[in-house]
């Protein structure tokens, strides 16, 4: 670091956080879990054509990559995917199945051996996916969701409870697995059996709605021969989202449902500990866990608003005590072992790691995936988190992110530029951690802005259900009003404000450009533009009813999915934009992206189109992320007019 600190303009700061550290850090474990004493989970290879492998941490503490390329430890199982492993020991040692996504089959590793396949591969459609998956070796078998395509539309779909062999009896056999269930459901997440393995739990529910809607808890009886006899539901219902449910280790049934307006743990029907807090989250993968039952009858706990702590809930006092450390967020992934409790976490100044937290001190330690600093921490942006009025004094809550280089301050009397981040889903929230992302503007002296716009998780179902049928609108203006309330107060420069975002944050980033004129540019990534083909075979069958409650029933208002889609209003577009879009991207398609250029084109407005190759929902491949940030960063340079040196100028089409 340098001694003096030179004044030079926001967004020429030189910076050592370049596009390629960025990219190599990008993505984290996830899916943490125990076989036997061990922990394991699976890690991103951002350089490895963005696979993900699984990772053994050995009694001795050694990591080890038990997986090498091109294995890939992922389920597309609603697309979004969920657990993809799970693992036990036997005599000989560790026994693992896994998803494997390029062909989805589940299969079998033991040390020392190549995974052998466990189920078959279905002509039809898009077809067999396999997803948290229950490894019961008195029985031989593995349980778990089976998503079967019947046909080639992305709706031609069942899912059911399943147990396949562990022999390999169904790797070339269809008829092989055991179905547990019926396919009542149009949506199921993996069984969790009773301590005694007598009853077995699951969430299902149905079209239109989205889990974070309404879902059911149900329960059935396991027979001595393996069937499950009796399926009752317990808990949910259409305005009652139940996210997890699991077993004590005295047999009762702990689960998280909303029902008062918060996510809320419930034990046998009654409440533990009700607070105004979150002890749940939207379940976009299926899997996720936000508690863990431990075995003297403690629960841990991910919980807070906003952002979620890791602690240890004594149900009887109503105590919670958090474990002690630098973690600001944790993912919802916990899993435990006796007194041990595993979880991903990360903070402002570190990337997710996986922590072990031991219940008995309360000590928590990082035990994997360690968190290594790319650059020097001063470099790393410092997070200010916030709560804005929007219209009708509502609350926005959001992090603001001010321009940080400890080299470098702008000149006495200008404003930074600003970007506002509208995150995806849009049912989900921005987590408060490092991103380096977010560092590789802030440390040249551009401002970000993540807005938990109306309708995000982690405030309560009230917040969430803001978006209801408000999709477009809602999101719209909290971004506008963060971004103006900035520009007010003199931390932001109004004639320099941008706004970007992915997925459902790409929809924000596009209605924001063609229905305001709060920013001069802006970056949309992977969008949904045009809700009439969207919603209507143009995505996944997960989301394919999501914009009944987002937009409206389309049989009563189909005028408004016409009306809110910025494709509609192309020809309102005035403001530059970069518009990023993967080519195998099954949930937004590139034909949104197409469809919008077309309504653009002849109107003289600067952009760029970039397609990527071999790239889904969300990039993965380390070569892309670099080329789509430093094509973000040019077109912020081009249009805030900023000498910007070491990056590909971004050729702007007319």
């Amino acid at each position: 670091m340098g001694e003096t600190v030179q004044t030079l303009a926001y967004g020429e700061w030189p910076s050592p956080v370049d596009a390629a550290t960025a990219a190599a850090h990008d993505g984290s474990p996830e899916f943490a879990g125990f076989v036997g004493d061990e922990v394991w989970w699976t890690e991103p290879r951002p350089a490895e054509a963005g696979r993900r492998t699984l990772v053994r941490r050995h009694a001795d503490g050694t990591e080890e990559s038990v997986l090498p390329a091109p294995w890939n430890v992922r389920s597309r199982v609603v697309e979004y995917g969920g657990r993809p492993w799970a693992g036990t020991v036997r005599d000989d040692g560790p026994l693992v199945v896994f998803a494997h996504f390029p062909d989805q089959r589940l299969y079998r590793w033991e040390p020392g051996e190549e995974p052998r396949p466990l189920t078959p591969v279905s002509p039809v459609g898009l077809g067999l996916r396999w997803a948290d998956p229950v490894v019961l070796p008195e029985r031989d078998e593995v349980w778990c969701v089976l998503e079967e395509f019947t046909g080639d539309g992305p709706s031609d779909v069942r899912r059911v409870l399943a147990a396949v062999p562990l022999d390999g009896s169904a790797a070339g056999d269809r008829t092989a697995v055991r179905e547990l269930t019926d396919g009542r459901h149009r949506f199921v997440t993996g069984p969790r059996l009773s301590p005694d393995g007598t009853r077995a739990a699951w969430i299902g529910w149905d079209h239109p709605r989205m889990p974070w809607d309404g879902t059911e808890l149900l329960v059935a009886d396991v027979r001595p021969d393996g069937t499950l006899s009796g399926a009752r539901t317990v808990a949910g219902g259409p305005e009652e989202s139940v996210a997890q449910a699991d077993w004590t280790g005295d047999g009762r049934l702990l689960y998280a449902s909303d029902r008062t307006g918060w996510w809320n743990l419930y034990r046998d029907g009654e409440p533990v500990c009700p607070r105004p807090e979150e002890f749940g989250g939207p379940l976009w993968k299926l899997g996720l866990s936000w508690f863990a039952p431990l075995d003297g009858g403690l629960i841990a706990v991910l919980h807070g608003k906003g952002a979620l702590r890791l602690g240890v809930l004594d149900p009887e006092t109503c105590e919670v005590v958090d474990a002690a450390g630098p973690w600001s967020e944790f993912t919802p992934g916990l899993a435990a072992l006796g007194e041990r409790v595993v979880a991903v976490g990360a903070g402002p100044a570190s990337s997710h790691e996986v922590v072990e937290l031991d219940t008995r001190t309360g000590r928590a330690r990082v035990i994997g995936s360690a968190h290594q600093d790319a650059v020097d921490p001063a470099y790393y942006p410092e997070p200010h988190v916030r709560t804005f009025t929007g219209p009708d004094g509502r609350e926005i809550h959001a992090q603001v992110y001010p321009p940080r280089n400890p080299d470098c301050a702008g000149p006495e009397g200008e404003l930074p530029p600003y970007v506002i981040w509208a995150h995806g889903g849009p049912t989900s929230r921005v987590p408060l951690v490092l991103d380096l992302e977010i560092a590789y503007f802030t440390s040249r002296g551009i401002g970000v802005a993540e807005v938990n716009y109306g309708g995000s998780t982690g405030y309560g179902r009230a917040y969430r259900n803001r978006l209801r049928e408000q999709w477009g609108v809602v999101d719209v203006e909290d971004c506008a009003a963060v971004a103006l309330a900035l520009a007010e107060e003199g931390t932001a420069d109004r004639d320099r404000l941008a706004v970007r975002g992915g997925s459902a944050g790409g929809w924000t980033t596009a209605a924001s450009l063609t229905t305001t004129d709060v920013y001069a540019c802006g970056t949309i990534i992977y969008p949904v533009l045009d809700l009439t083909g969207w919603g209507t075979g143009e995505t996944h069958d997960f989301e394919s009813q999501y914009l009944e409650t987002l937009i409206g029933p389309r049989a009563e208002v189909p005028e408004r999915y016409e009306q809110r889609s910025p494709a509609t209003h192309a020809d309102r577009l005035t403001a530059p934009f970069l518009l990023l879009q993967g080519l195998d991207d099954v949930i937004c398609p590139p034909v949104q992206c197409e469809r919008f250029l077309a309504r653009l084109a002849g109107r003289g407005v600067p952009h760029a189109y970039l397609t990527f190759e071999g790239e889904g929902h969300g990039f993965r491949r380390a070569e892309t992320m670099v080329r789509a940030l430093e094509a973000e960063l040019s077109l912020y340079a081009q249009v805030f007019e900023l000498k910007v040196s070491g990056v590909p100028v971004l050729e702007l089409e007319q």
